[in-house]
């Protein structure tokens, strides 16, 4: 079939182009890191000229990432911190980032009592959040505090305030405790002393933690440093138990606008940018899917899928690298690169999301009129070219499958090659400056965006030697069944890269949620494994599997709700 032909051509003859560059060193824990390309003069008047002054690495069409690669995983849980939805739907954190709360932010603390916390305790970011802990009898106290200087707090992603035993803990175990205690999932009063104790060496002033309903938490160490009183006032709320049979149903009915609003908070900060209230320093991120970091865990998740990932199983030597890691990044005075990481990662993620799931769109299409394939396939190429735009030289000349004596991924490559680096090039000169972890940050950037430019370059290039891209003209056989053989296999490809890079963007209620639904991702305390918890406000038993793989739902805004 002319199709794979192509194809064929395209991975035999890019696996053949292998000119080398000369390498960097870079390291994060000791490994060598290989710089991929050097793209100066790469615009050359001479057709075909620029293959021949392209220094690099092979880059093969056929190179797909290795099997316990986890670059993507580093990139996205990067792209992912301080957002709820992503935390949500992968409840098993994996970084522990040091950050600041910035002076003047607020953060709340809800109780029955009218004193203000004589030893660590627990504070939200949001109002809604705290006013679900005031458990008085119809009235309760409300503390308001601001902060007087930058709070310095060590943020730990995921679910990491869900009381469950399946993983969502593992970092903050192995903070307090050394090791790992899934037993210890509903022990929270100790942990927030061990973790405090721990910290305070470091003058860490808090530990902040995505909670469940979803909001932001911090278990702040200290009330009486770093903070000042705003207000402490007797509230008047309507009471979160009764002694009637029936309590878990009076709670649903008559209280849960306050914990439904507690969520709505929460969903504020659902994507990009996230918590703003906690700024996070990703020169010191600590990422349990470093593999030079913590290469016990690779054999620990081989098989599992994503939400399967936990720290559980982490050896011995490995926990006590990470401790020795998570000691200096606190501890170092080294600025960094001043890289926005941050930025990056959400400008890539915008340039590539929508793209691609609009792509997916087209490509969810069947009919058995070779004309409308056909039309449907230029559709999917224009979308091609557009991402590749920015990379598509005037001197560019699309062979067509059958040209003699011309390798067909000669002028394919360097397309490739301009789009999987132009977004870190400038940054080579950055990396003496860099920290390992900015390093480990680079490395994961650069292999996300070279498996995008390879799976999508390879499609256009395809679809070009076709003739169906109207920007290289080249003749095309409407009478073949090219379109159908191009369309399968671009599904393919596009199905397998997305999930692959697994961004939590593409996962949403469809149809739309109305004006009084809001979309919901099941969580606890309001879903759970297993039987309720005895110690959550309301848990509904919720089967594994749904448990595992959380599905978008809409539930009402207003009473009754529909958690």
């Amino acid at each position: 079939m002319r199709y794979h032909c192509l194809v064929a051509a395209l991975s035999l003859w890019s696996a053949a182009l292998a000119l080398h560059d000369q390498q960097f060193s870079v390291s994060t824990a000791g490994e060598t890191y290989v710089r991929p390309l050097d793209i100066t003069n790469l615009n050359n008047d001479k057709p075909h000229s620029h293959i021949c002054d392209l220094k690099t690495e092979e880059w093969r069409f056929d190179d797909n990432p290795p099997e316990n690669a986890t670059g993507n995983l580093i990139f996205d849980t990067l792209h992912s911190l301080l957002q709820h939805w992503p935390n949500t739907r992968y409840r098993n954190g994996h970084n522990i980032v040091p950050g600041v709360i910035p002076t003047g932010t607020l953060i709340y603390h809800g109780t029955s009592h009218n004193t203000t916390p004589s030893g660590p305790e627990w504070t939200a970011t949001d109002p809604e959040h705290s006013l679900i802990f005031i458990r008085g009898n119809r009235s309760g106290w409300f503390l308001t505090l601001a902060a007087t200087r930058p709070l310095k707090v060590l943020y730990f992603d995921g679910s990491s305030a869900a009381k469950v035993p399946e993983g969502t803990m593992d970092t903050q175990d192995i903070v307090a405790w050394g090791k790992v205690q899934p037993e210890r999932h509903f022990d929270e009063k100790s942990r927030i002393k061990d973790l405090c104790r721990w910290g305070k060496e470091f003058g860490i002033d808090g530990f902040a933690r995505l909670a469940t309903r979803p909001s932001s938490e911090v278990m702040l160490c200290d009330f009486t440093a770093g903070v000042e009183v705003v207000s402490f006032l007797n509230l008047r709320v309507l009471s979160m138990y009764d002694n009637r049979r029936d309590a878990c149903q009076y709670f649903v009915r008559i209280t849960g606008v306050r914990m439904f609003e507690a969520m709505h908070s929460g969903s504020w900060h659902r994507h990009y940018p996230g918590e703003s209230r906690i700024v996070l320093d990703l020169t010191g991120l600590v990422s349990l899917y470093d593999i030079e970091l913590a290469p016990s865990l690779v054999p620990v998740r081989a098989g599992l899928e994503r939400r399967d990932h936990r720290v559980f199983g982490i050896s011995s030597e490995d926990l006590s690298q990470v401790k020795r890691k998570l000691t200096e990044v606190i501890s170092r005075p080294d600025p960094g690169s001043g890289i926005d990481w941050k930025t990056l990662t959400h400008v890539i993620v915008d340039r590539y999301a929508d793209r691609l799931e609009l792509m997916q769109h087209l490509l969810n299409f069947t009919s058995s009129d070779s004309q409308e394939l056909l039309q449907q396939a230029k559709l999917v190429q224009t979308q091609l070219r557009v991402m590749l735009a920015p990379y598509l030289l005037d001197s560019t000349v699309v062979p067509s499958a059958d040209t003699p004596g011309l390798h067909p991924s000669h002028w394919a490559s360097p397309i490739f090659k301009l789009c999987a680096t132009t977004h870190t090039t400038a940054m080579i000169k950055k990396i003496p400056l860099m920290t390992p972890s900015e390093r480990l940050l680079f490395k994961a950037v650069e292999d996300t965006t070279r498996e995008i430019c390879r799976v999508t370059t390879n499609m256009w290039a395809v679809g070009a030697m076709s003739g169906v891209d109207i920007l290289f003209p080249m003749e095309l056989n409407e009478e073949s069944n090219i379109a159908f053989e191009i369309m399968v296999d671009w599904r393919q490809d596009i199905e397998k890269l997305m999930s692959w890079l697994d961004w939590s963007i593409w996962i949403k209620c469809q149809p739309a949620c109305g004006p009084e639904e809001i979309c919901y991702l099941p969580t606890w305390p309001l879903h759970g494994p297993g039987p309720a918890y005895p110690h959550a406000f309301v848990s509904f038993e919720t089967p594994m599997e749904e448990w595992r793989k959380p599905q978008p739902m809409c539930i009402r805004r207003l009473a009754p709700y529909g958690f």
